[in-house]
């Protein structure tokens, strides 16, 4: 080859056997990692076969351990050769090896630099996982393997065989014996105690003490369980008579019975089969001890035979035989429980439908999605327990039941901070009657506030049971996760969101509430605001929203990581650009504050603004509204107002006109005049309306027909008509008493008879046409 161009033959073979080492090298350099990357957490095979040996058959056991050590090895191996880059960067580094030159890089596993600096894609993240579990699956398979095919045999002694088998009964049926009857002891304790809490619940309607009744329960049964399982270690010692064989099968028993009845009891709290005043779920007696009968029946079973029965098994005879009765113990358990999921998969699930039916709105959701898919977590559960205890009967039952009784206790404790939580939701606040009257709006924020708190916290705690789940299949590292950079910052900066949204809201409720204290009718005589006050306030209290809001938004995206520079600029430039395209907007807000300034008008004045007059309804920074007699709503932009009449600036006015015939005399028609005007003053509902002494101007205007006289009045604002309105009905009935007459138009018809051309059948009289 080129490449060994010029090399004496002995240097070529002492290079090939160079590179013939270094293969043989790197899986052992590598095994560690190899090693640590194919063993799940939770699960440690080694410990299954080590569990069936006696201590005596140590250097036995190590040699299953060296080929399983040999065959991860090669799988290191193999997974260097699999990858592009670092099967790129091996042969690099052993033909620079093997030019002469030293490299201090090690092989390794990983990628080199320049794969890491592109981001995996999909399929490689798809393709890695795939790997890597099934690396796990065939390392499981090769233990395995060399577990059933290594295995040494043991001599079966039938002396001591029935000698311990005598035993290990004695301790087992004195501690099931004490547990069942302590438990029947405080059974009629247990159901008077969830009788009163029942009738409690009815009573009040608060689910506070039957929750506390049922834990009571569950604290009485499990210090009942403590009490068996310390029984059962003095029983135990005293039998074991210092054999360590005798002593080991009972540690297994006792450890077996703490953790299956414990589960057992977990069932019993929730079906309550004997104990129906305490059952917290709606389900039937009958149904109820279906359930809890054969789920602890499977439970037992499979317990006691994977984490008893079988050891005891492979201590005895061999772990072959073990292997076996374990594989056909599980095998018809996983049928039978298949068997019955698939024949209550429909009642169940109607029986989900119904109690979603009853629940609130909130865990109705839940129900009627677990309803859909119960059977298939139920099916996948325990086919998955099913190949685990073949690999590690004892570590692997462990793992299931505990993270089962994990995810029911945070799933019941779970469930009910997320009923407290919605019972507190639905309730209301209530102020004092001075508070509502001071603080009108108050008492509407804190539920709103109280209800959205609520309602978050109810997020966070489903969450948080979601990631505790996971953590607790070992599907997420809940603790590295807090631990790490990126959880810790995540929560930090979540805590510092809600530091941040808690004073925002607190300072915003302040501010508003003092404003709206200023505007609320004050029933201790305090002056009212006036109209300009009402005005600026209320518009005050809109820009303080706005601008508390927009510098919240912009803390809490800080906050997360965005960088707001980028936006401020944008929102200034932003800002020029609507400027110049929005010169009549900027107008309007320019116009409107001037207006505020000046008093110019407020809510509820009466204004004329051109053509409309109207009742000032709405002011905003921009516009203006104005409700017409006729019911009709204008908007005005401040920009289009040049000129405005305000009626109810300090005093109204107005002048009354009367004619009358120009025959009428006219100091009897001002004597009239002024004694209509007194009597409207001696009114108690019109004379107060009128400012100082109405103003006779006498006779003001002459025609043929009539002559006009004029008074003129003061008023208080907007009581003009009102007073008006009064004085002529006065004058009226005045005037018609005296005598005194309107005017009247006179139309006067000349006779033409005496003309020469005239007809005398048209001759006619002369007649006066009155005319009003």
């Amino acid at each position: 080859m080129p490449l060994y161009s010029g090399l004496s033959v002995t240097r070529l073979h002492l290079m090939h056997l160079r590179n013939i080492v270094l293969l043989l090298l790197i899986p052992f350099v590598l095994l560690p990692r190899a090693m640590a990357a194919s063993d799940p957490a939770g699960v440690n095979p080694s410990q299954a076969v080590a569990s069936a040996h006696t201590q005596g058959k140590q250097e036995e056991q190590e040699k299953p351990g060296e080929e399983a050590e040999q065959q991860a090895s090669y799988a290191a191996l193999a997974n260097i050769l699999d990858d592009e880059n670092s099967r790129a960067d091996l042969i690099q580094q052993l033909r620079a090896a093997a030019d002469g030159k030293q490299s201090d890089v090690t092989p390794q596993l990983a990628p080199g630099s320049d794969s890491q600096d592109d981001p995996p894609t999909l399929l490689d993240s798809i393709t890695g996982v795939t790997r890597h579990y099934s690396g796990v699956v065939s390392n499981k398979l090769a233990v395995l393997h060399n577990t059933l095919t290594h295995a040494p045999q043991h001599r079966f002694n039938q002396g001591v065989f029935l000698q311990a088998l005598s035993r290990f009964a004695l301790l087992s049926g004195a501690t099931f014996a004490f547990y069942f009857a302590a438990r029947l002891v405080i059974a009629p304790l247990l159901r008077r105690v969830g009788h009163w809490g029942r009738k409690t619940h009815e009573r009040y309607k608060s689910g506070v003490k039957a929750v506390l009744v049922l834990l009571g329960a569950f604290a009485a049964e499990l210090g009942l369980l403590l009490a068996a399982v310390m029984v059962g270690q003095l029983l135990g010692q005293y039998l074991s008579d210092g054999s360590r064989v005798l002593a080991r099968q009972q540690a297994l028993f006792l450890n077996a019975f703490a953790l299956m009845e414990f589960f057992k009891l977990l069932l019993r709290m929730i079906f309550c089969p004997g104990y129906p005043e305490i059952r917290r779920f709606p389900i039937g007696d009958q149904g109820a001890r279906y359930w809890n009968n054969r789920l602890s029946l499977v439970s037992g079973f499979i317990g006691y035979s994977s984490m008893v029965v079988v050891p005891i098994i492979a201590n005895q005879t061999s772990l072959q035989i073990a292997a076996v009765v374990n594989f056909m113990l599980m095998l018809g358990t996983t049928l039978y429980i298949l068997l019955l999921i698939v024949r209550n998969k429909r009642v169940l699930q109607q029986e989900l439908e119904r109690l979603a039916n009853r629940s609130l709105a909130f865990f109705s959701v839940f129900i009627r999605a677990f309803s859909l898919v119960w059977h298939w977590l139920a099916i996948t559960y325990f086919v998955v327990l099913f190949f685990l205890t073949q690999f590690d009967p004892g570590n692997s039952l462990k793992f299931m039941v505990t993270a089962t009784v994990k995810s029911l206790m945070m799933i019941s404790i779970g469930a009910l901070l997320s009923g407290l939580l919605t019972r507190w939701i639905s309730r209301h606040i209530s102020l004092s009657a001075d508070m509502r009257r001071n603080y009108p709006q108050l008492q509407q924020r804190i539920n709103v506030y109280v209800s959205g708190g609520l309602k978050i916290c109810r997020i966070l705690v489903v969450c948080s049971v979601i990631l505790m789940l996971l953590d607790a299949w070992h599907l997420f590292d809940l603790g590295h996760w807090l631990t790490d950079d990126v959880g810790a910052r995540m929560v930090d900066a979540l805590l510092r969101i809600a530091i941040i949204m808690f004073f925002s809201v607190l300072g915003w409720t302040l501010l508003a509430s003092l404003i709206e204290n200023r505007l609320a009718t004050d029933a201790h005589g305090r002056p009212q605001p006036s109209a300009r006050t009402r005005t600026l306030l209320t518009l005050f209290r809109n820009a303080l929203s706005v601008i508390i809001s927009t510098i919240t938004i912009m803390i809490i995206l800080s906050e997360i990581g965005v960088n707001i520079a980028p936006l401020l600029a944008g929102a200034g430039a932003l800002g020029l650009a609507v400027s110049f395209g929005s010169q009549t907007l900027v107008k309007d807000v320019i116009t409107g504050v001037f207006i505020q300034f000046e008093n110019g008008m407020n809510t509820g004045d009466l204004v004329t603004i051109g053509d409309v007059t109207g009742v000032v309804e709405r002011m905003t920074i921009r516009s203006v509204g104005v409700r017409q007699d006729t019911g009709a709503y204008h908007i005005i932009p401040y920009s289009s107002i040049t000129t405005f009449a305000n009626f109810v600036r300090g005093i109204g006015s107005f002048v009354a006109n009367y004619d009358v015939s120009r025959n009428e005399n006219i100091d009897k028609v001002n004597t009239i005049l002024r004694e209509a005007v007194s009597e409207l003053m001696q009114k108690p509902d019109i004379g107060p309306l009128v400012i100082g002494e109405p103003n006779f101007g006498g006779v003001v205007g002459l025609t043929n027909q009539a002559f006009t006289v004029r008074v003129s009045f003061t008023t208080q604002a907007l009581k003009q008509w009102t007073v008006r309105f009064a004085l002529d009905g006065l004058v009226k009935n005045h005037f018609e008493a005296a005598g005194i007459k309107p005017p009247y138009q006179a139309v006067q018809v000349i006779n033409n008879s005496d003309a020469p051309d005239a007809d005398p059948s048209s001759a006619a009289g002369s007649h006066i046409l009155p005319s009003s």
